[in-house]
């Protein structure tokens, strides 16, 4: 059984990840487990360069292969904004309500049809010998103009889905999964990591 460290300290995002590996030989486990660690730093320009940063940074504090995602919203009419900053768009320690606000009154006044966006993850997983594997996810909606549903974190009850017809804080765990983002690179890094335990 291969141990794997989600490194988050997003609840959300284990149970996510957990459940996407639920299939393979692996034991994951919360970083919170693991005491004390420094954050790492996200100095990178680009999901791909923050996920390999975390994972490779939480690997050697924990001495066990390590999963990190980077994951955001890229709006085109704020030119692909908030993007690496989606968790601090409205400031350092802004919570997800504060970077709704700040996302509505940014889009204010662009019509309906040009605020099309997308969610972006990139997984890494670091290997204790230094193997990385990565897979990335998209999934293309829109901005809406107000709050919609109760589920999911961040900026989901903004994100509305035409082709599903609701936000994704409007969809259940197991449409989510499916359907989003992270879903997507779950999919593709369990076949990888399938393949790599073999």
């Amino acid at each position: 059984m291969k141990e794997v460290v989600v490194a988050t300290t997003n609840k959300g995002k284990v149970v996510e990840i957990a459940l996407a590996l639920a299939d393979l030989p692996v034991k994951v486990l919360d970083l919170s487990e693991f005491g004390d660690i420094p954050e790492a730093v996200e100095d990178g320009d680009s999901f791909m360069e923050n996920a390999r940063l975390k994972a490779r940074h939480y690997a050697r504090y924990t001495g066990k292969a390590c999963l990190a995602d980077d994951s955001g919203l890229e709006v085109d009419a704020l030119g692909g904004m908030p993007g690496i900053y989606s968790a601090r768009f409205a400031g350092e320690n802004a919570d997800d309500a504060a970077n709704n606000q700040k996302l509505l009154a940014e889009l204010t006044g662009i019509c309906p049809e040009q605020r099309t966006a997308r969610f972006r993850c990139v997984l890494a997983l670091v290997d204790i010998d230094g193997t990385i594997m990565t897979a990335d996810g998209v999934r293309e909606g829109m901005i809406g103009q107000e709050l919609r549903g109760l589920g999911g974190f961040g900026y989901d009850p903004l994100f509305y889905m035409p082709d599903m017809e609701k936000t994704m804080a409007e969809c259940s765990k197991s449409e989510k999964n499916e359907i989003s983002h992270r879903g997507q690179a779950l999919k593709i890094m369990s076949k990888i990591l399938g393949e790599y335990l073999k």
